[in-house]
């Protein structure tokens, strides 16, 4: 699994339930180290088994605890880029929305070595939409989950999302936009500011 994304889960941690929470998670995995290296590759076994551990030790389920990554990845100071790259996407929520088809090449060109799972949103109607998670990262489509609810508070749209399950290897996440403006979203500019 891509350094980055490891980064991202250590960050996560530490910013939420401390640092003292990360490093025994990391020792309760037995790893023989405890900060990820960014543009490294690790096995996906380590990860996986830190983040079980992770869930024991704070005794959250996986999916939720992947979601809650998800919403750490918009809306957490620290990461104020990634924040910046998905409002690329679009003016409106269903813009960016339609954006996401293109995310794992718009990735792949900041990061040539990291590859996310294909993302194809379907349109049911203009306020109902599927977005399939196709495979290659275990707990995507609750990473993403997250992101979606996240995008929306910033868009300050007003969403109802679930998981409708596995469909052809895909897991589903389904988007029902109940109002496009339901609050004042978050402050975003295209160009930064010169201080």
């Amino acid at each position: 699994m891509h350094g980055l994304i490891n980064r991202a889960i250590q960050s996560f941690v530490c910013a939420t339930y401390g640092r003292q929470c990360w490093l025994h998670a990391t020792q309760a995995a037995e790893l023989d180290f405890n900060e990820f290296e960014a543009m490294l590759i690790y096995d996906a076994e380590i990860s996986n088994r830190l983040l079980d551990v992770l869930c024991t030790e704070l005794k959250r389920r996986k999916p939720e605890f992947l979601e809650d990554l998800g919403t750490y990845l918009v809306s957490h100071p620290n990461m104020e880029d990634l924040r910046r790259l998905l409002r690329f996407g679009g003016v409106t929520y269903v813009e960016f929305l339609h954006s996401l088809d293109d995310l794992s090449d718009q990735v792949r060109l900041a990061v040539s070595d990291l590859t996310l799972p294909n993302l194809e949103l379907r349109e049911q109607s203009p306020a109902e939409y599927l977005l399939y998670c196709f495979p290659g990262l275990p707990g995507y489509s609750s990473v993403m989950t997250g992101i979606l609810r996240a995008m929306a508070d910033d868009y300050g749209a007003l969403v109802i999302l679930s998981n409708e399950g596995c469909q052809n290897e895909a897991d589903i996440i389904s988007i029902t936009l109940v109002e496009s403006a339901f609050a004042e979203g978050r402050q975003f500019e295209l160009g930064a500011r010169k201080s």
